[in-house]
């Protein structure tokens, strides 16, 4: 039984370590499409994260529990669980490169969407990845994106917002909202 587990997995794994590293690279999104695309902006701290094998037993996922400090865009009262993929289940961990990195204890701006995920439908998930997660560091936010590779946006950006400084959370959120007016 557990041998059968294990060549689905290593299969996938060799399937992965074959294709292009421009396979995860994302295409730059901005705080207008990052605001405008997106269901729900949630400014939070993370209470725990659980992962689990998803229902057919082909993939891991993690719920990430949030508390709000301000719902920005969307509907919502009380705490948010919000599902990514990747984590670890025992010995095994699943990584999503260019994936959402989120900490227990930390706090987030997000940027939510319900999509479908692996063997999970219509999930509240982080949708665009690490550019869809805002690091709140001493009040400034910062996109776990900054670093990573992106293909320009139709204007040939391939900065983050915030640079490597990062944005006031309180400027963050004046431009989400200022964004959703429009």
């Amino acid at each position: 039984m557990r041998g059968s587990r294990i060549v689905p997995l290593v299969l996938l794994a060799l399937l992965l370590a074959v294709l292009p590293a421009s396979a995860t690279t994302l295409v730059r999104q901005g705080l207008d499409k990052l605001t405008t695309e997106n269901e729900m902006v949630v400014h939070g701290r993370v209470l725990d994260l659980h992962s689990y094998w998803n229902a057919d037993h082909s993939f891991i996922l993690t719920d990430v529990h949030v508390r709000p400090t301000q719902i920005v865009k969307g509907a919502g009262n009380g705490d948010v669980t919000l599902t990514v993929m990747g984590g670890q289940v025992g010995e095994l961990s699943t990584i999503i490169i260019g994936g959402a990195d989120l900490v227990a204890g930390s706090e987030y701006v997000l940027f939510l969407s319900h999509v479908d995920l692996p063997g999970a439908a219509q999930r509240l998930t982080v949708r665009d990845h690490v550019q869809g997660v805002f690091e709140v560091v001493k009040g400034r936010a910062h996109s776990q994106a900054y670093g990573q590779p992106l293909y320009p946006d139709l204007e040939g950006r391939v900065d983050v917002p915030g640079g490597e400084a990062g944005l006031a959370v309180d400027e963050l959120v004046r431009q989400i909202r200022q964004n959703i007016n429009r």
